[in-house]
């Protein structure tokens, strides 16, 4: 059902050229992925999509909206190239895929590796009880500072966009008055 709800909002975002109705339509894609991510059991990357795909970059693309306007200006050629481009990449995924286990599959070698390895060592190494909490804390330690950073990063963009939004529009109603 998701991955039929991303592929209508991803279609829909093709088609539409008001550009408040596509940056809504990416939020939306956003945290469709990010349940997308929940569902496949990965939700410190559901968590960060949800926080910068569809937060923080909504209010962004808002502000940028703000300052150049609603509708896109139709292309002056016709964009046959990119789409081969796009096309021949998406087969060549698609052709890199075919090779993968099934999801899921008690079989994969992801389960006969790190997973028993977590599960049956991690109390000892880290002194953690929670595995989820280990791995997250512990054994991906950088991957989650790194997670942490971009959300910190992103959020204090925003907020020196919003400051200084504030203050341009102190100085224009200063000088009109």
């Amino acid at each position: 059902m998701l991955l039929t709800l991303l592929a209508a909002t991803g279609f829909a975002l093709l088609r539409i050229r008001n550009l408040f109705a596509v940056v809504m339509l990416a939020g939306v894609y956003s945290l469709l992925s990010a349940g997308l991510f929940t569902v496949m059991d990965a939700v410190d990357v559901a968590f960060t999509e949800a926080a910068v795909g569809a937060g923080i970059s909504t209010v962004l693309f808002l502000g940028a909206l703000a300052l150049c306007g609603h509708h896109e200006s139709k292309p002056g050629h016709t964009p046959l190239l990119p789409l081969f481009v796009v096309c021949l990449t998406g087969a060549a995924l698609v052709y890199g895929t075919m090779d993968m286990p099934g999801f899921g599959e008690a079989s994969n070698p992801v389960h006969h590796h790190v997973a028993d390895h977590y599960l049956e060592e991690s109390y000892g190494e880290i002194g953690i009880p929670n595995v989820v909490t280990s791995v997250l804390a512990s054994y991906r330690g950088y991957d989650t500072m790194g997670e942490t950073t971009v959300v910190f990063a992103a959020a204090v963009g925003v907020l020196i966009l919003l400051v200084g939004g504030a203050r341009a529009r102190r100085a224009r109603g200063g000088g009109e008055g």
